[in-house]
């Protein structure tokens, strides 16, 4: 914290003096020029960074199949990343393996995350609902409104169908990587959980006799997961943040949209604020933001559907018949399906790996308790506000504005029926970008204290290189941020998967352990006893 408190002021103080000549320069001087010196600025940063992110993405977005048609610059039309079969094909193995554990134990979950099956007292951190809490807001965030309106301009309406049954097969995904999350982690001598991936690859696969792999996959995750957190975790999530507040300050070619990465700067120095906390403080922003901001977005959506209502018919029948059109936009069905997956898995991030991170922090005696409330993730993110953000941009129509970037194009949907709202969807975006990059650098973080340890100089230099990327992010073009996102972030769930496979053994031991406490719960016994008798048999 001493170090915290040396540096911060100064990091504080050279981002004002870096924004001051711009300033300046524009009351002293005609705006043009400055336009010209800070434009500049901008397109340098994208332009050095492009082939960077053009390299990440062909090689993590290899593909196993090309179509025989061709585009007009001879690359072809409809290609299959092997990345979406491993995930999606993922969800639908573990969906099956665990008997729908998604669908039949939904009332356990809810019942868990009220704090039925657990007590303060419990080793953690943070409540279930917090837990929860924070990972959702690393998941809904402007994916859920930027992403879904760039699937459908792409892939027309029938992608939002393929993102709504990859949402439910993927709560599954979330429900056995965040169990193993919270029975490999580690609580150190201070009660600071150090938890994900990185702790089951390492100590459950050691623990079945594959210890060097499980460290090689180790730190291929953490990595990655340090990738993913200046990309879908930060860039993405400030680039689509600035869009918006420069479509409602003046539009292109205005002061704001020249200087984007001044709003870089703002964005920067509050989440600085919050995340030299830790997770405590984490979890107490996330868990007033989350709530407040769900119910905003959603009921802003439910206005905009009553309004449209003599469309929603005819909105469900695009859905439907246009998911298995074979003249669909993408290329047809599988291009529609590709699209779908794709931006499910960048929307709930199931079996990236992520979310474990967070739910480690839980307070609780049975890792599984976590891993059926982290079911309730995807739930929320895809099947709830994913579907209401696909249903208002569908029913206006503005999804047909290809020409636009995601934010911008459901911003106009809501606009079309509430003009004023756009200001107001400006806070629920920023609110939205805020949580997640407040989520996100605290996984990040636990990567890179994995990587280079855990001293009070290796989490400085983190949350100031975090910091700094949030200004470039906002300067970049959104097109290489939302590729670099991408990769970065779906990169992640090849070590993470396969770990996962592995444990799954362990998996279904702790799921039963959990399944007999909580019904000898409901019947009324005490919650200690009930731990002893359930954790003396599985012993």
């Amino acid at each position: 914290m001493l170090m915290i408190k040396k540096f911060f002021p100064a990091l504080l103080g050279l981002l004002m003096l870096t924004a001051v000549p711009v300033v300046f320069a524009e009351n002293e001087a005609s705006k043009a020029p400055v336009e010209r010196v800070v434009k500049s600025v901008d397109e340098k940063i994208n332009d050095y960074l492009e082939p960077y992110t053009d390299a990440v993405f062909d090689i993590v977005f290899f593909k196993i199949w090309n179509s025989s048609e061709k585009k007009a610059d001879g690359s072809p039309v409809l290609s299959l990343p092997f990345i979406l079969v491993w995930l999606a094909g993922g969800a639908i193995f573990l969906t099956c393996f665990f008997r729908f554990i998604n669908l039949r134990s939904f009332g356990l979950a809810l019942r868990t995350v009220r704090g039925k099956y657990s007590k303060d007292e419990d080793p953690g951190e943070i409540t279930h609902f917090q837990a929860l809490a924070s990972a959702v807001s690393g998941t809904v965030g402007l994916g859920n409104i930027a992403g879904v309106a760039i699937a459908i301009s792409t892939g027309g309406p029938g992608a939002c169908l393929w993102m709504l049954l990859l949402g439910l097969f993927g709560m599954t995904t979330k429900f056995a990587e965040c169990t193993l999350g919270v029975k490999y982690r580690q609580i150190g001598k201070d009660g600071k959980v150090h938890g994900g991936p990185m702790m089951y690859l390492t100590r459950g696969l050691a623990e079945r006799g594959l210890g060097p792999l499980g460290k090689t996959l180790a730190v291929l995750f953490a990595v990655l997961c340090v990738g993913a957190s200046f990309g879908g975790g930060n860039m993405f999530q400030v680039n689509q943040a600035a869009s918006q507040f420069v479509n409602v300050t003046g539009g292109a070619d205005s002061f704001a949209d020249d200087n984007r990465w001044l709003f870089g700067v703002a964005v920067a120095v509050v989440v600085a604020l919050v995340i030299i906390g830790g997770i405590s403080r984490i979890a107490k922003v996330t868990g007033k933001l989350v709530p407040i901001m769900t119910l905003f977005y959603v009921t802003g959506c439910l206005v905009v559907l009553f309004e449209h209502w003599d469309k929603i018919g005819e909105t469900f029948s695009l859905i439907f018949t246009k998911a298995f059109d074979t003249q669909a936009m993408a290329g047809g069905v599988i291009g529609v399906l590709l699209i779908g997956v794709q931006r499910a898995a960048f929307s709930n991030e199931a079996g990236i790996g992520s979310a474990p991170i967070a739910h480690a922090a839980a307070k609780t005696k049975f890792a599984a308790s976590e891993g059926i409330v982290a079911l309730l993730e995807p739930f929320i993110d895809t099947v709830i506000i994913c579907s209401m953000t696909a249903l208002v941009v569908i029913s206006t129509g503005d999804y047909l504005n290809q020409d636009q970037d995601g934010i911008t194009i459901t911003s106009q949907s809501f606009s079309s029926v509430i003009p004023w709202f756009k200001y107001l969807l400006s806070v629920a975006v920023i609110l939205f970008a805020l949580s997640t990059l407040i989520t996100w650098s605290y996984y990040g973080l636990q990567a890179w204290k994995f990587l280079f340890g855990k001293s009070q100089v290796s989490d400085v230099i983190y949350k100031l290189i975090f910091c700094l990327v949030i200004v470039i992010g906002a300067a970049m073009a959104p097109g290489k941020v939302i590729d670099f996102s991408d990769a970065m972030l779906l990169a992640m769930c090849f070590p993470n998967l396969i770990g996962v496979y592995i444990l799954l053994p362990v998996v279904r031991r702790e799921f039963g352990l959990f399944l007999a406490f909580s019904k000898r719960v409901d019947h009324g016994e005490d919650l200690d006893d009930a731990a002893a008798h359930v954790k003396s048999q599985g012993e």
